[in-house]
This record gives structure tokens, sequence and C-alpha cells, in this order.
């Protein structure tokens, strides 16, 4: 099974692009998008000048709990960026949600509380919340800057050449990512 079957196997569809999509930005040499993939994982990920975002990290089931996600993490973190990602909101009806957002957290991610982020999915045209979570050398860091470093993510990938593989436009960067103040820390309702 290739890379892409095994992540469409694993993710919610309405949380995938399609194959196309993926070709196109990993063929991109100004995107600075990269697939590392090896027998019990897969990972894509996008490298900016501050960040670095990870688009999918997928350690295969059987040998989750064998240090492999952190390996993955910890090789990026040496490069000295700050790290975003987005996650589903924990779920009671699927699993994984929880223990993923527990890993994230044992790695040292904060939730970006105050980003509000919701899209359409360009393989099933439903609307999707996510949530964004981060990491960064700098205890300064601030929700603000993960908002930029989104908007830059959502418009330069997430909406890459949309009109020609998905015959339409997402929303625009703005309507899908902004500053809410009111929401809920995920991360502090998790146990570690």
């Amino acid at each position: 099974m290739n890379w892409y079957d095994k992540l469409k196997e694993y993710f919610p569809l309405e949380e995938m692009k399609s194959k196309e999509h993926f070709e196109a930005l990993l063929n991109n040499k100004d995107k600075n998008y990269f697939l590392d993939e090896g027998n019990n994982h897969i990972l894509l990920y996008a490298e900016r000048e501050e960040f670095i975002f990870i688009d999918y990290l997928y350690v295969i089931g059987n040998v989750r709990g064998n240090g492999i996600g952190k390996k993955l993490l910890d090789d990026l973190k040496l490069k000295g960026k700050s790290i975003f990602l987005e996650v589903e909101p924990a779920n009671e009806t699927e699993e994984d949600t929880e223990r993923r957002l527990k890993f994230y957290k044992r790695e040292g991610f904060e939730h970006a509380s105050s980003v509000h982020y919701k899209k359409t999915s360009p393989v099933t045209e439903e609307e999707v919340e996510l949530e964004i979570l981060y990491w960064s050398p700098d205890p300064a860091f601030m929700d603000h800057e993960v908002l930029n470093g989104m908007q830059d993510v959502y418009r330069e990938l997430h909406t890459y050449k949309d009109m020609e593989l998905y015959g339409r436009s997402f929303e625009p960067t703005e309507q899908a990512l902004k500053i809410h103040v009111d929401k809920t820390n995920i991360l502090e309702e998790i146990k570690s």
C-alpha cells in the first residue's frame, strides 16, 4: 500500500487533500513541502524560514508507543524553529483523537486557544473545525504568531491550486483563520 492510501485509510476523509494536491506540493520546490516515509511512519511537512508546519504525522498502529513519533518530532525540534500542526478536538467516539492530544501535550506542544480555524474540506466539501497546536523554542511565543504562520500555511499549501485541483476556490484566509478570545484550551482537559 502506498503512503497516500495509508493516510487515507487512517485520517478522516474530510481532513485529506487529493493525491494530485499532495503531488503538486511535493513537486513544487518553492513550497518546501516534504515527504518522510519509513516502514513505520509517514510525515508530510512544510518548512518555512520561521517555522515548520506538520501536515500529517502517521505512525503505523502496531508500532505506536515505541518512540517513533517522538523521534520524528525531536528531529524537527532540532532545527530550532516553531512547529505548528492541526488536530481534531477530542472526540469520545474516536479514541485516537485523545491519544493524539496526550502525545502532543507530552511532547511540549501548546494549544493556540485564541486561534479559530474552520475550513471547507477540499475532498468532501464539509465544514471542518480544527485546533492548532504549536511547539516553540521561544517561551514568549504568542498565539498571534501562530495565526500569522497558519494563515501562510492556509494560503500557500491548503488552497494551493484549488481551482485547478478541485474546481472551486476555498474560503479566504481571513475567514478560515481568525482570533477568537473565548475558546477553551483543549490541552488543559487532557491528562498526560
